[in-house]
């Protein structure tokens, strides 16, 4: 499409921008998906919670709007263009979410860390990216496919505006409008988060982020002689792809998604700067380093099962109104309820 700049590098290049403010959100918002669950759970406030509300709420409006527009197919994407398997959101979430307590982080969550310093972070994306390549197309993909076959060809796009619209003949992009307002009403409802604008403003930066990457990667792929891919962020494939990438660069060629993971360390790394809270950490009990390998090699696996992880299936497909987002979140939150109470509780009986 364009003489001085490949439709590939282009799209990696869109990914890089959405990557940096995520970055910047994670360090300078404290946006996290575990540190909102633990949060709400033990440290008895939802704020960080309800950013997370702000980001969707943000993303499914941008999203239906770009929809409106004819800025962006739905089911060209891969969330609303293959079969639904409820199962695999159930078990891929729990693992997910299970994995991400014995990390400490998710695989995003990692990467933010890693940008500011912490080598702790880097054993976590690398076990993770490795097991989630295993999964797609290593000696675990065989296992996989047989217990989780994937259709690409639903009969209706499984997404709830989507089956509204069928039901009531509104239409989805109305409806979704309508969902994503909602969402952001109910994040802003008996709370404080109005009183934070520095967390509001974050929250919707990480929207943002995901509203570019359905609408720049929509836009190349309309425009390209390539095939080229309707993508969002997501951090389980991705890592993978970026260490391939990494070994391969000169047989190879860039993605989004490698773009996406560079610019999440990109912002980080500035983030943590701005902050001041740059500096080399590593692990010195051995037994941590051992339980975070083994959340890593499960998050790995879980995010392939769920086709997406916390941001994946969290931010980008729930920003479509996709049936796995809500199931594979609520999944994700209880399989990491389940692990902070092993770590924190050990599930000792309460006197």
């Amino acid at each position: 499409m364009f003489t001085a700049i490949s439709d590939m590098t282009l799209v990696a290049c869109i990914g890089l921008f959405g990557g940096v403010l995520l970055g910047l959100a994670a360090r300078l918002g404290r946006f996290c998906t575990l540190g909102a669950i633990e949060d709400a759970l033990y440290g008895n406030s939802d704020t960080r919670l309800r950013m997370w509300g702000v980001a969707i709420g943000t993303a499914i409006i941008g999203s239906f709007a770009l929809m409106g527009l004819g800025y962006l197919d739905a089911g060209s994407t891969i969330y609303l263009g293959l079969v639904w398997s409820p199962l695999a959101s159930i078990l891929g979430g729990l693992l997910f979410g299970y994995g991400m307590a014995l990390s400490g982080n998710c695989g995003f969550g990692a990467l933010a860390r890693l940008g500011g310093g912490d080598m702790r972070s880097f054993v976590i994306v690398l076990v993770m990216g490795l097991a989630a390549y295993i999964t797609i197309s290593g000696p675990l993909a065989y296992i996989r496919v047989w217990a989780f076959p994937v259709d690409p060809n639903p009969e209706h796009i499984p997404g709830i505006a989507h089956a509204l619209e069928r039901a009531t003949g509104i239409s989805s992009v109305a409806i979704g409008l309508l969902i994503g307002a909602a969402i952001l009403g109910l994040s802003f409802y008996r709370g404080a988060l109005l009183m934070h604008r520095k967390s509001l403003f974050w929250a919707a930066m990480v929207g943002i982020a995901i509203i570019s990457g359905w609408a720049g990667t929509h836009w190349v792929a309309s425009n390209s002689f390539e095939p080229v891919r309707v993508v969002s962020h997501t951090f389980s494939a991705p890592i993978g792809e970026t260490m391939l990438y990494a070994m391969t660069a000169s047989g190879n060629s860039l993605s989004f998604g490698v773009g996406s993971v560079v610019g999440v360390l990109v912002g980080a790394f500035i983030g943590s700067l701005i902050k001041g809270h740059f500096r080399w950490e590593a692990c010195e009990d051995p037994r941590e380093l051992q339980r975070q390998i083994g959340g890593a090699c499960l998050m790995g696996v879980g995010a392939v099962l769920a086709i997406g992880c916390s941001i994946g299936q969290g931010l980008s497909a729930f920003s479509l109104l996709a049936f796995s987002a809500p199931v594979t979140f609520a999944a994700i939150f209880a399989g990491a309820a389940f692990g902070l109470r092993q770590l924190i509780a050990g599930f000792s009986p309460a006197t």
